[in-house]
């Protein structure tokens, strides 16, 4: 079999096919992309509500949906009843901005999800997430009320204080929004390549592999249409726990205690 595939190398997908060429002058797909699914978002919420009636239509009723979903499954469950109110817009337009952005790796044509490049959600996670919650904290606290309440969990025997202290500042004030990111990222990316990896495998098997070996490319396509709703499935999760730790974070920076 090694011999019949030898006719024409198979080039497997990997990290190279992430760089995309530019459009024009500095600006990419990716970058494109991302500035369309801001109108997306925008032009959704916007067209939605623009003549709300009692008895709502379809679109009237996806859009209260999602936000439904975004204020109280994730932003009241997360952030308390009494203070989640004013980060309901940064949690709502966290999870539909990075569900847009995820999304579009199973659209046609499109075909790639930005927050498989990692600066997208490292910016989010870094930029945004991470200076709201610890502002929101220290504006409650007090800077030091806030790293006392942090870092010093009530209830610990002293002596502990020596290990834990560390680990929590090292958790909360460096690895909370590196791993917030790496989710997001990791799950966009493995999806992508495995999509690409069964996608054009069958396009190799067919065009390219002898006759005996070309049925093998309608199993391959068969995994790649299974897969593309799997990934479908994930990009909504992602996008979910995206908002869900987002709001936990700054749930978590507003107790009393921990």
């Amino acid at each position: 079999m090694g011999r019949l595939l030898a006719q024409e190398e198979f080039a497997p997908p990997g990290v190279k096919d992430f760089f995309l060429p530019p459009i024009f002058g500095e600006v990419t797909k990716p970058m494109v992309l991302m500035v369309l699914s801001i109108v997306i978002v925008s032009a959704f919420f916007l067209i939605t509500s623009r003549n709300m009636k009692i008895v709502p239509s379809k679109w009237q009723f996806a859009a209260e949906s999602v936000y439904d979903f975004g204020r109280n499954n994730i932003a009241r469950e997360q952030i308390g009843s009494k203070e989640f109110r004013p980060f309901v817009p940064l949690i709502l337009t966290l999870f539909t901005f990075i569900l847009v952005n995820n999304l579009y790796g199973v659209i046609p044509i499109i075909q790639f999800p930005t927050m498989a490049k990692i600066g997208f959600p490292l910016a989010l996670a870094v930029l945004v997430v991470f200076p709201v919650y610890h502002f929101v904290g220290i504006k409650k606290f007090g800077l030091g009320g806030y790293l006392k309440n942090q870092l010093l969990p009530a209830g610990v025997p002293k002596p502990v204080y020596l290990l834990l202290t560390p680990v929590e500042f090292f958790l909360k004030f460096f690895m909370d929004p590196i791993t917030l990111a790496i989710r997001v990222f990791a799950a966009m990316f493995a999806g992508h390549l495995i999509l690409l990896v069964f996608t054009l495998g069958g396009e190799y098997l067919l065009l390219h592999a002898p006759v005996p070996l070309k049925p093998v490319s309608l199993i391959a396509w068969a995994m790649a249409i299974a897969m593309t709703f799997l990934e479908a499935f994930i990009q909504v999760l992602q996008a979910y726990i995206f908002a869900l730790l987002s709001a936990n974070f700054i749930g978590r920076a507003l107790a009393e205690d921990h």
